[in-house]
Parts: structure tokens; C-alpha cells; sequence
């Protein structure tokens, strides 16, 4: 038995789709790990704002063609987007052609610079919020926390949109702040 097959046999959490190479590499190599690049830091927000109201497989099964059509997450290119680039966006059926999504990742990525400016690094704005302290949660069907409350209204206070409380909860699932691995799953710790 290879160790593909073996990989396949582990309790993993709930929502994982089995059935989706993606899902479960995703869930096993990167969900819930603690994140400190601002590079992937930056992608995965701006994945994140494309969920809200869509499932998280549905935007990691296009988080390919995601990077080939916003040049690899290149904050410095996608801040100068203009209409050209969102009508390119919105003709291209590999993302969600969701219009105002569009316009709201352009928007953030220039927040999310200028919170770079100001902190030192986005790494530094938001692990500060939780004093660069992991916390271990449950992931039963929570949606939301006081933290994510508090980072939501932060980064709309400063502009961004699409960083609803839900969306930002996810998000820190996702980067590692909250590590919220069900308990029968093989990567689940509970401090």
C-alpha cells in the first residue's frame, strides 16, 4: 500500500470532501497551519471574500486558475487593476465572475498595503489580535467569534469589504490563528 492510500485511511474533519484530491490535500497541508507569509497571507483573504455565499471547495477548485488570472497574487499588479482588467476578470469562467467581488479585491489589496505600511507587515496587524497566539477551538458549526467580530470591524472601518465576520472567521481557520480541527480528525490538538 502506497502512502496516497494509506493518507486516505486517516479520520479527517467532517467537511472534508474525500472524494476531492484538493479538499484533502488543502485540509492535510495547509488549513489551520499557522501562517506567517504575507504573499499567502494576502491570496487566502482574497480567496476568502470571493466564499461569502459559496462553499470554500467551490473557490479552492478554482484557486488555480485564481492565480494565473490575478498574476500570482501579485499585490503590486493587482492594486493597479483597472476596467480593462475587471472586464478580463469577469469574461473569465475559471473564477467567480462576481462583479462587485472584483471590485472589492482590488479595493482590499490596496488596504491590505497600506496596513502593511503601517504595521510593518500584514503578519504583524493580524496575529496582534490574538497576541501571536494560536486558539484551539472545536470546528463544530461556529461561524463566528468575539475575534472575528473584532478584525471584521477593523478591516471595514478601514475600508475593506466583503470581510464579514463569517468570512474572517474562516479565514483565520484557514491561517492558523484558529487551529479548529475536530476532534477525531489526526491533525486535531488541543493546545
Amino acid at each position: 500500500m502506497n502512502k496516497n492510500n494509506l493518507q486516505m485511511y486517516k479520520n479527517r474533519c467532517f467537511w472534508v470532501n474525500m472524494k476531492n484530491p484538493l479538499y484533502v490535500k488543502y485540509h492535510d497541508e495547509e488549513w489551520s497551519k499557522p501562517c506567517h507569509n504575507d504573499k499567502l497571507l494576502y491570496e487566502l483573504l482574497i480567496l476568502e471574500s470571493f466564499q461569502a455565499g459559496l462553499s470554500w471547495e467551490c473557490v479552492l477548485n478554482k484557486r488555480e486558475n485564481f492565480q494565473s488570472a490575478y498574476d500570482n497574487f501579485n499585490i503590486d499588479k493587482v492594486v493597479k487593476y483597472d476596467d480593462e482588467k475587471i472586464k478580463t476578470l469577469l469574461d473569465n469562467q475559471g473564477i467567480i465572475r462576481n462583479k462587485l467581488k472584483i471590485i472589492a479585491s482590488i479595493k482590499n489589496s490596496i488596504i491590505f498595503k497600506q496596513i502593511q505600511k503601517e504595521f510593518g507587515s500584514f503578519d504583524k496587524y493580524i496575529w496582534a489580535f490574538s497576541g501571536n497566539k494560536i486558539i484551539y477551538e472545536s470546528c463544530d458549526i461556529k461561524t463566528s467569534n468575539a475575534l472575528s467580530d473584532k478584525i471584521s470591524k477593523d478591516l471595514k472601518k478601514r475600508g475593506m469589504t466583503f470581510v464579514g465576520t463569517t468570512i474572517i472567521y474562516s479565514y483565520l481557520q484557514a491561517i492558523g490563528i484558529i487551529n479548529a480541527h475536530t476532534q477525531n480528525c489526526f491533525l486535531y490538538k488541543s493546545k
